[in-house]
């Protein structure tokens, strides 16, 4: 997202506009929708094209929770937080689930595997089962391998599933009514005065009356705040060709405490994701989208040894880019001094687990005052 003098040299059009939304993701375009219900008059802009970013390059997993096993969420954020989140999550994926009924979404609620790869991981997945039914969640605990590929344990939770994640922001995007300017770098972002914003972009200067950054990874090139709070991280996966045999999985899969996952496509593939625990150094800090061999090597090597009845060629290969919160929440709040100018960002690798509901309190914050919560980024200072 960077913009050279010659691409914009302050000079372009300016447009008054109402409230503009950063960043046409799965969140931008929640954060339309629910700003278009407020009675706003929303224009979204992105520096690709609807939905091209982290949205549609992840591996579509329709999760409940936090990336983190339940009790060791409890240990980090206390249990009130927790449970937030959690709750969170269910908000989310019922509006995904509203939004898709009235679009032409693939969606599975196909349930979702916490899978064990050691039996030290397995200890660690009953101890979170056992916190996860001292709440009342609904889950299953299995102290066996599902799935006959040499884990260890697993944790089922039945009300997670699978979606076409392109498919969803594509659908959540009209329903917004909201118009889209693509293609359109930001290269800075100013408030002069109490009531206007103003974003300079590649094509327009926009005066906003409110402005919501929904640009995740990329936030740490629009305002030095986001520096330190939101670490850019990548994640690459593998495809194979479509199966002969139908699908092999039939759920979520997440193990080895969630850095690898893999799931059946809608078109009859199957997708191994993961591949950055090994390779920390490489893939953290990095808006390179690039895929790199090392994790590649990773995804391949756990293709065979887990899947060693797939004959199937690998046909796609990719990477997107998450934004990663220093302390694993998504952050919302306002910029230092820019009161008109919110953010809801850095979800963890989990937007499509918290995604919506998170864009609901960004914009209740930003137009009404309201507390976001345990997401509000006050928390870091």
């Amino acid at each position: 997202m960077t913009v050279s003098v010659w691409q914009a040299n302050g000079s372009e059009p300016v447009r008054e506009v109402d409230f503009l939304v950063v960043g046409a993701g799965l969140v931008g375009c929640g954060v339309a929708y629910f700003a278009a219900q407020a009675g706003r008059q929303v224009v979204i802009t992105d520096m690709r094209d609807l939905g091209l970013g982290a949205s549609s390059r992840n591996a579509g997993f329709m999760i409940s929770g936090l990336d983190t096993y339940y009790h060791h969420s409890i240990e980090r954020y206390g249990h009130a937080v927790t449970r937030e989140m959690w709750d969170l999550s269910k908000t989310s994926h019922a509006y995904w689930r509203e939004f898709a009924s009235k679009g032409s979404v693939k969606m599975e609620k196909c349930g979702s595997m916490l899978l064990a790869e050691s039996a030290e991981e397995a200890r660690d997945l009953e101890v979170a089962a056992r916190a996860l039914e001292a709440d009342k969640r609904e889950i299953e605990y299995l102290s066996s391998d599902p799935l006959g590929r040499g884990y260890f344990a697993a944790i089922r939770q039945p009300g997670d599933g699978t979606v076409h994640p392109l498919e969803l922001v594509q659908t959540i995007f009209q329903q917004s009514g909201a118009e889209l300017v693509p293609n359109n770098e930001v290269y800075a972002i100013r408030q002069d005065d109490e009531d206007w914003a103003w974003v300079y972009t590649r094509q327009y200067i926009f005066k906003a009356r409110h402005v919501m950054l929904c640009t995740n990874a990329y936030s740490v090139y629009l305002d030095p705040y986001f520096v330190g709070k939101v670490i850019p991280t990548r994640a690459q996966c593998i495809a194979t060709a479509p199966l002969k045999h139908g699908p092999v999985v039939n759920t979520c899969g997440y193990s080895d405490y969630g850095y690898m996952y893999y799931r059946d496509t809608f078109d009859g593939r199957l997708l191994i994701g993961g591949g950055r625990k090994q390779n920390k150094a490489l893939e953290n800090d990095t808006t390179d989208d690039r895929v790199t061999d090392p994790v590649q090597r990773i995804l391949e090597n756990y293709l065979r040894d887990k899947f060693p009845d797939i004959d199937a060629p690998i046909e796609r290969r990719w990477s997107g880019i998450m934004g990663f919160s220093v302390d694993g929440l998504p952050l919302v709040g306002t910029l230092p001094g820019k009161p008109r100018i919110g953010f809801a960002v850095a979800f963890h690798g989990h937007g499509l687990a918290l995604g919506a509901g998170t864009a609901e309190r960004a914009v209740d914050m930003l137009l009404k005052g309201k507390d976001p919560g345990a997401v509000s980024a006050k928390r870091l200072g």
